[in-house]
């Protein structure tokens, strides 16, 4: 009879443990919530702020009929709350990094070195400058790997670009030290990373420039905005003219043509109030969103390491984390795939149209060797621009297809992807734990 009953008891633990990929139970049923971290939080003093602007009858923040002041405001708290000396707000991510690399007066005859897992706006940023993007690998962080930067600095460098990617910043403080030593500039695009911190100096404080996004997908989010940090007061000047209309403003409001040093060709950047009040709204809950997911990424993480077979990306200073991303390695592409599939199957996946589970071979135009625009060198003009520039003859060789990068290509060919949403419920966390070492226990044995 006891061994009846053992048989029982073996067979209901196997049912339990089938993976739900297999006919097994799934771990749940319902969708995880979308990985919009901002967008969770958006609430009564966003539609107050906005409220206001609308009332007021003054979207534009350089003057109107009863001008409110958002976007000053939101400017000036972003200084006071990481201790930078200027700040702007533009009306993009992608636009900031344009800006960044023009106030630096980069173009034909330049190169500026970019990470291979990036977003397509990096390499936008510098091709429309004129300039030739050359690529760098990838260290353990997911992020620049230093040793490769300073092996590729050479006489057309003239910055580098470094992206904190997924939430985390990598060895920044030793990329800042080799782009000080070489005598290059160091751009830090901080768009994904928000509210991050390197032992209590914030991101955009290490580097000449430093840009955020406030797009929908970032950790806050005004629809789009973004914005540019910088120390220097001259250069801060460039960057205030080639946001706008190529221009500074008096404090009136109006174009300043007065100034020799800031006669340029601006972008209409600008940032208008409207957007300013619902971003405003949102730096001043940014710690606790960034708070929120850095929790349970972090409780998930701690949860499941251990399990053999699955690695974690290296996050210098986890405290300074933001914790959007749950970045792990498997050991070969066919595994990785199999275990996504199977933690979709346990429950693990958002609402239809949600990134939130995937294999980093999903992840589009976050590498580099997925942008056909930079592979096969298209341009917007006709005659190839920057490419057939006589003054940038000297990157003819350089190689933008896949195999460039070891250490990308392999993170790519076997790397996976959670998103944390900004409010996973204490059960939600509880469920990702449970499915991670269900289908690690089922894969990788």
């Amino acid at each position: 009879m006891t061994a009846d009953v053992s048989n029982v008891e073996d067979v209901r633990h196997a049912l339990a443990n089938r993976l739900a990929i297999d006919g097994g139970e799934p771990v749940r049923t319902t969708p995880l919530p979308w990985e919009l971290p901002g967008a969770h939080w958006i609430g009564e003093e966003e539609r107050e702020l906005v409220e206001r602007v609308v009332l007021a009858r003054s979207p534009f923040r350089f003057y109107g009929l009863d001008p409110q002041h958002m976007v000053d405001t939101l400017e000036r708290e972003w200084c006071e709350a990481y201790g930078h000396k200027h700040a702007l707000a533009v009306s993009s991510g992608t636009a900031a990094l344009a800006v960044a690399v023009a106030a630096l007066g980069i173009g034909p005859g330049d190169e500026v070195l970019i990470p291979g897992y990036l977003w397509v706006s990096c390499v936008s940023a510098v091709v429309r400058n004129g300039a030739i993007p050359r690529l760098v690998d990838m260290d353990a962080t997911y992020c620049m790997d230093p040793e490769d930067v300073a092996r590729k600095i050479g006489p057309h460098t003239r910055a580098v670009l470094c992206v904190h990617m997924s939430g985390a910043p990598g060895h920044i403080a030793r990329i800042a030290g080799i782009c000080k030593a070489r005598g290059v500039s160091l751009i830090e695009d901080c768009a994904q990373a928000a509210g991050a911190r390197v032992k209590d100096t914030a991101v955009g404080r290490f580097g000449d420039i430093g840009i955020f996004s406030f797009q929908l997908n970032k950790n806050m989010t005004s629809g789009d905005g973004g914005m540019i940090v910088c120390e220097d007061d001259a250069l801060f000047r460039r960057i205030v003219a080639l946001h706008d209309l190529g221009y500074p403003r008096t404090p009136a409001g109006r174009l300043d043509v007065s100034d020799a040093q800031c006669q340029l060709w601006g972008m209409g950047a600008r940032m208008s109030e409207l957007a300013g009040a619902m971003a405003l709204a949102q730096s001043r809950k940014l710690p606790a969103i960034t708070g929120a997911m850095r929790g349970a990424k972090w409780a998930i993480r701690k949860a499941v390491e251990g399990i053999a077979g699955l690695t974690f990306r290296e996050v210098p200073d986890p405290d300074g984390d933001t914790g959007p991303t749950l970045l792990m390695l498997l050991p070969d592409g066919e595994t990785a795939s199999a275990f996504i599939a199977a933690l979709r199957a346990e429950g693990i996946a958002g609402p239809p149209g949600s990134l939130s589970c995937i294999t980093m071979r999903e992840w589009g135009l976050h590498w580099y060797f997925n942008i056909p625009s930079l592979v096969n060198r298209r341009s917007n003009a006709r005659d190839g621009f920057p490419w057939s520039h006589p003054s940038n003859a000297f990157a003819a060789d350089y190689d933008y297809g896949h195999g460039a990068l070891p250490v990308c290509d392999d993170v790519h060919a076997r790397g996976v992807l959670l998103t944390i949403s900004s409010n996973l419920a204490e059960q939600d966390i509880r469920d990702i734990v449970h499915a991670i070492r269900k289908v690690a226990a089922g894969l990788l044995r």
